[in-house]
């Protein structure tokens, strides 16, 4: 099956990126507590930063003496931007990497149609996003041991590590899209990346000026966006809405270029 097929490909590059992720996730929380109880002359320094900086990082929507909005500054930003790149790579390899290997004639030579080649890989993306993700939020469960004596909102953090996932997948439909339009992998995965560091350039720079705040609504980093989450103890419908749309036009797309696609054998 081509599902096994590029789960084995696919799990030692998987077990990297979580190990990695989720020593990351327990390091940062392991030193909150000693973070937290310098707070006062943190705050002190804090204030002494640009406004400008402030806004970029959520500095002045999240406390970073609360145990949740160290996490939503520190811990969710590292999380779904690593996450996103992850998802580029992995889905940007998957069906464009047959034709640059020169083994698309070996799959369609299958009793396999072009659409559940498309349809299993795709699924393989998604069990990989979803075990990352779960791998992220153990992680974090173990991290917040360290942070005895500190509440720890387990409702706000469950929104955080579903819109992480949203996010995560969103980027790996786009460039599961261009992995199906596409023929070399090294072109499609320098585009994928490319894409996931403007879009968080642009959710970064539209909180320095309204005259390129618009620029957030092109992110996907904004619908998932941490401090909208803490505070408003959930996640936005609307902004769920556009990461689910997002995926599923990317992923019919995907369908549809593939099943039309002229490859060579």
């Amino acid at each position: 099956m081509i599902i096994r097929r590029e789960w084995k490909r696919s799990r030692k590059s998987l077990l990297v990126w979580s190990l990695i992720l989720a020593g990351l996730i327990i390091w940062l929380l392991s030193i909150f507590p000693q973070f937290a109880e310098q707070q006062e002359s943190m705050d002190q320094l804090f204030a002494a930063y640009p406004d400008s900086m402030k806004d970029m990082f959520k500095m002045n929507e999240l406390s970073l003496g609360t145990l949740i909005g160290f996490y939503g500054v520190e811990v969710y930003m590292m999380t779904t931007l690593l996450g996103s790149i992850y998802a580029a790579i992995l889905a940007s390899n998957m069906l464009a990497k047959e034709e640059s290997e020169k083994t698309i004639e070996f799959l369609l030579a299958k009793p396999v149609s072009r659409t559940e080649i498309v349809a299993q890989k795709a699924a393989v993306v998604i069990l990989n996003l979803f075990i990352l993700n779960a791998a992220a939020a153990g992680a974090s469960l173990i991290g917040f041991q360290f942070a005895k004596g500190y509440d720890v909102p387990y409702k706000i953090f469950a929104f955080l590590t579903i819109g992480a996932f949203l996010l995560h997948l969103t980027f790996a439909a786009l460039a599961y899209l261009l992995s199906a339009i596409m023929r070399k992998t090294r072109n499609t995965l320098a585009i994928s990346i490319a894409v996931v560091i403007i879009a968080y350039f642009f959710n970064m720079m539209s909180s320095l000026s309204e005259k390129i705040e618009a620029l957030k609504y092109a992110s996907p980093f904004y619908y998932a966006d941490a401090a909208a989450i803490v505070n408003e103890k959930q996640l936005d419908p609307l902004s769920v809405l556009v990461m689910l749309a997002v995926c599923s036009l990317c992923f019919f797309a995907a369908f549809w270029v593939y099943k039309r696609k002229d490859i060579s054998v």
